[in-house]
């Protein structure tokens, strides 16, 4: 497996009984990349992360973390990655304090300074018990106790939920700028696609454990493009438009869909060749957020046809 990817998966499968959780994922992560790792409620985004981290055992397939199997990490490189989850359990009965310096013994890379300079950034109170946080200063907490010995690779799962604005935005700038002074590689699942569109230099898709999309960002907002048709006349044909059309929905005289491969003028071209003569094409650009929405739903009829 390549030395340039911070993470790489082939075939990776998790089942839980009769239920296929991941599905023959192949996920190639790229060193120094910030990857947004996205999906719908039970796409097996967590249950993916925890094989990654060792956590959870895959029923086939294999996969790497910084060059090492993920069910043979040995301790020198779970020392280079910084995990931080939603559901992470925390020694309540600790002080911030006294957290970090249960931590710091288990890094060889505990980097006293930046520690401090951390602490300091996020504003944490050294004395204060976990328990008496709140749950954004104990994000914060945990997400400093997996920064502070400069792990190559940060592994983030829903960071941002259930966290106010104010501290998102602080979590997420504090990201943005260690993860571009240090140059560390960022694996995020989230459902914040907002925030997320700050973050993430590349996109990977998981709909009902299968991963549909794996791209950069720059390269898949070039490709999906909103389009909107309208006919010269009144008509209730409508052409049969190329896979790559999705949700398409017409009403009256006006089609719409969103083209999934409309990264060139000759594709537009294409598509102008499909409606009768007359008829006016607007293409539009998309964000990260529509994407996301027209993938999942795609997903979800796709799912239902296969119900069917």
């Amino acid at each position: 497996m390549s030395g340039e990817l911070a993470i790489e998966t082939r075939g990776l499968t998790r089942r839980f009984r009769k239920k296929t959780a991941v599905n023959q994922l192949n996920l190639r992560v790229p060193m120094g990349s910030v990857f947004a790792f996205l999906g719908p409620n039970g796409a097996g985004k967590t249950t993916t992360i925890k094989m990654l981290m060792n956590i959870l055992r895959p029923s086939s397939g294999e996969g790497t973390v910084l060059g090492a199997s993920i069910t043979h990490v040995r301790p020198e490189i779970m020392a280079q990655i910084g995990y931080v989850s939603e559901n992470q359990k925390m020694p309540e009965w600790m002080t911030v304090g006294q957290l970090l310096a249960y931590c710091k013994p288990w890094y060889p890379t505990w980097d006293d300074a930046f520690c401090a300079a951390l602490l300091k950034q996020f504003d944490l109170p050294v004395d204060r018990k976990l328990r008496h946080l709140s749950r954004g200063m104990k994000m914060k907490a945990s997400l400093l106790s997996s920064l502070a010995y400069r792990p190559r690779l940060l592994v983030l799962d829903e960071p941002f939920s259930g966290l106010d604005p104010l501290v998102r935005d602080e979590f997420i700038r504090g990201v943005l700028e260690l993860t571009a002074q240090e140059k560390w590689t960022v694996f995020v699942s989230s459902h914040d696609i907002d925030e997320v569109e700050r973050l993430a230099s590349w996109v990977g898709f998981l709909n009902d454990g299968v991963l549909t999309v794996c791209d950069p960002v720059a390269q898949l907002q070039r490709r999906y493009k909103k389009v909107e048709v309208v006919l010269a006349g009144e008509t209730s044909a409508q052409p049969n438009l190329p896979a790559e059309c999705l949700l398409p929905e017409s009403s009256g005289r006006t089609i719409r869909f969103v083209d999934s491969a409309a990264d060139s003028p000759e594709r537009v071209e294409a598509l102008h060749r499909l409606f009768p003569a007359g008829a006016e094409l607007t293409v539009s650009p998309m964000g990260l957020r529509d994407i996301f929405l027209t993938l999942t739903r795609q997903g979800r009829m796709q799912n239902e046809r296969g119900v069917a």
